[in-house]
């Protein structure tokens, strides 16, 4: 029977699947950029996809589909952090339980070191940047997506970049002791 439920008439089936076709690379690098896991991103591009078909013979309005797919997805990012399970704790490279330490990378590591960093901001602010300069969202369609006023964005994004600025300083400062062997 595949993806086919009672009540959705097979146009619309093939509406979705178009949909998911095109979009879903995009959501899922979106939820990537959010979480920092790819595991944990397909899970949530999942999860969004899944909640998104159940609500799509209700939707009317396509127009405004990748908006509507956004807040699912960042509300589903968000939810994530009750859950119990998803309150793992990473195990710092000086702890008992490893074996051996990870060796150290030289080189260009722009993505992973902005990546990381982004990890290091707060979920709500993360979000706020993600969707702001990679959605490439506006102002007030960040705060709609997010259920606050245009004020809550822009306070969140100074404090965001705030964060990520500080973050990045650390991680570069670390990435030149480690290529020279010592601060510059």
């Amino acid at each position: 029977m595949g993806l086919l439920r009672r009540g959705v008439p097979p146009a619309s089936e093939d509406e979705f699947i178009a949909y998911y076709t095109a979009r879903a690379s995009h959501l899922r690098n979106t939820a990537f950029l959010l979480c920092g896991d790819w595991h944990l991103a397909e899970d949530l591009t999942q999860l969004t996809f899944t909640k998104l078909y159940r609500a799509w013979p209700r939707i009317e309005r396509h127009d405004v589909l990748d908006q509507y797919t956004r807040k699912v997805l960042l509300r589903t990012f968000l939810d994530e952090r009750l859950r119990p399970w998803r309150r793992e704790r990473p195990t710092l490279p000086e702890d008992a339980v490893l074996d051996i330490t990870a060796p150290e990378v030289h080189g260009p590591e722009d993505r992973e070191v902005l990546s990381n960093a982004l990890q290091s901001v707060p979920k709500r602010r993360r979000a706020v940047l993600i969707l702001r300069f990679w959605a490439d969202l506006s102002v007030e369609q960040v705060a709609e997506v997010l259920g606050c006023t245009a004020g809550t964005v822009k306070s969140q994004t100074s404090r965001g970049l705030a964060d990520l600025r500080a973050a990045l300083g650390d991680a570069v400062g670390d990435l030149k002791q480690s290529t020279t062997g010592g601060p510059r």
